[in-house]
């Protein structure tokens, strides 16, 4: 399995994925330019580290040392000084970076440490910043870096990246071509899951792979990106960004779609069949149960959905 996204929504994903396989890569969006990741960037130049952490903590066992590492690599030191806000997890990812001077290897160190079930890799080589066209009572203009794009008012209309065309990772490539299934989302739709897309080298491997292709959709809108979005918005958002790639699986929470015809339009549009099936978590609130989520994610590579 190769799942695709960033930050809490790839978290949800992971946290599911890993109850059902053992073959599990993370492949995760570099362009996060905000807190304690877009500190360590401007000031080191490195890849944002923190939606790498986020995934390597949701692959993390359920076990005493597993929940100790995942709460270690989360933790954020709290001060008046330069530390505050600073992820601990960041700041190792960071120094072995430094120290073996590969993003991969010290990922794969980072990960051996927390005994995580699955791989963690960028999606390119370089950090990334997202730009967006953004429409606000008619008139379209343009925003630049993953902060803005979220917390700009108006409706992003589409995404590009800087730089045009960075290089994929050879290893993102690889887990792509070589998956049975590839998952997009859930999560920030602009920003951690459709720029995947707009990586040339990634995103020819994600129209070729013999993979089966199953989109997660998000449980509410994200504020500042797809404000008042139906359904079957984000769906039509995925094919204008990449219009030839076809997609086997739509995965729904039965609670937030108001119309289920609509949403199986758009799916078969994308070659997609309709899953609808609860997932999100019991108490109301707009996540994914990880436990919900893998079942139903079970029956569906089993073909028993």
């Amino acid at each position: 399995m190769v799942a695709l996204g960033g930050g809490h929504g790839l978290f949800a994903s992971l946290s599911a994925l890993r109850m059902v396989t053992d073959r599990l890569t993370a492949v995760v969006t570099v362009a996060d330019d905000g807190g304690s990741s877009g500190r360590l960037r401007r000031e080191l130049g490195v890849l944002p580290p923190g939606d790498l952490r986020m995934a390597l903590a949701a692959l993390c066992g359920d076990d005493e040392w597993g929940s100790t590492w995942s709460e270690v690599v989360q933790h954020r030191f709290r001060s008046e000084g330069e530390l505050h806000g600073h992820a601990v997890g960041n700041l190792l990812i960071v120094a072995l970076w430094e120290l073996l001077g590969d993003p991969v290897a010290g990922l794969d160190w980072v990960g051996r440490l927390l005994g995580a079930h699955g791989r963690v890799l960028p999606m390119a080589s370089v950090p990334l910043d997202i730009v967006a066209e953004v429409e606000l009572d008619g008139v379209i203009s343009t925003v630049r870096g993953q902060v803005a794009c979220a917390m700009t008012p108006g409706r992003v209309q589409a995404i590009s990246l800087v730089p045009e065309d960075p290089p994929a990772r050879p290893e993102a490539v690889a887990a792509v071509l070589e998956a049975d299934w590839v998952v997009f989302g859930p999560g920030s739709w602009f920003t951690s899951v459709l720029p995947h897309l707009k990586v040339p080298e990634l995103a020819r491997a994600l129209h070729e792979t013999r993979s089966k292709r199953l989109v997660t959709l998000n449980l509410a809108p994200q504020a500042g990106e797809t404000d008042d979005f139906s359904p079957q918005q984000h769906l039509e958002v995925l094919r204008q960004h990449a219009p030839d790639l076809s997609i086997d699986v739509v995965l729904a929470d039965t609670g937030v779609v108001d119309d289920p015809d609509a949403l199986e339009k758009a799916a078969a549009a994308l070659g997609a069949r309709l899953v609808m099936a609860d997932v999100a978590a019991a108490d109301g609130s707009p996540r994914h149960d990880p436990r919900r989520l893998a079942s139903v994610l079970d029956e569906i590579f089993l073909q028993k959905r």
